[in-house]
């Protein structure tokens, strides 16, 4: 299967990254192409292969998937036995409900925290709606590890496409130098220890240096 994902900048790119996570998640060999986002241009670029004008974008042999939740649930049926989901019905049940609260939710956070790779420096006053969402996260957190996490250090004992989901907002907390309660920083820590997110993050410093 020839696979290409269609991404923005991975400094920036917080729905691109969570694409290549669970692309990294099937262990199946794929190709980037990037384009460089705020520019006159990027609407245009995008335009060539995606019909929304956002990333990601996957392109495969049966044609192209947008929208990372939809990329997500294409990968765990391509790769049955890659188990990007948790295998446990409930612990299943639980991580999509998770992702989709994601997917769709916590706007505030993303919106006074967007996702800056290259940052590490605190908002000078944290608005009241981000800390809600911080604190709505942190208890999601908690809840996946406590039922389900026994087996691993990920929100569901191994690495799942809830950590693909997860991880740009777990990027966003530690860029923006939120200070957390230990089980949550301990989940941080895990995503910057991730070896898929540890690629991508080291893609992301060397971005703009040529």
């Amino acid at each position: 299967m020839s696979l290409t994902l269609v991404i923005g900048d991975k400094t920036y790119s917080s729905w691109s990254l969570r694409a290549a996570l669970a692309l990294e998640l099937t262990g199946t060999p794929y190709s980037e192409q990037l384009i460089t986002l705020y520019r006159s241009d990027t609407r245009t670029q995008i335009l060539q292969y995606s019909p929304t004008g956002k990333v990601p974008l996957l392109l495969c042999d049966e044609g192209a998937i947008w929208d990372s939740l939809a990329i997500a649930e294409y990968l765990a049926e391509c790769f049955p036995a890659a188990q990007l989901w948790p295998q446990a019905r409930a612990a299943r049940a639980l991580a999509r409900s998770a992702c989709a609260e994601m997917h769709s939710g916590f706007v505030a956070l993303r919106t006074h925290l967007p996702m800056d790779l290259k940052r590490h420096q605190a908002l000078a006053e944290m608005p009241a709606d981000v800390l809600a969402d911080i604190e709505r996260l942190c208890g999601l957190w908690a809840e996946c590890r406590q039922r389900f996490a026994q087996g691993g250090a990920f929100l569901f004992g191994q690495a799942s496409l809830a950590d693909a989901f997860f991880a740009p907002v777990a990027a966003r907390l530690r860029s923006y130098q939120v200070a957390l309660p230990a089980e949550a920083a301990a989940y941080v820590e895990t995503i910057y220890q991730w070896p898929a997110f540890q690629r991508w993050y080291q893609a992301a410093q060397e971005e703009y240096l040529a």
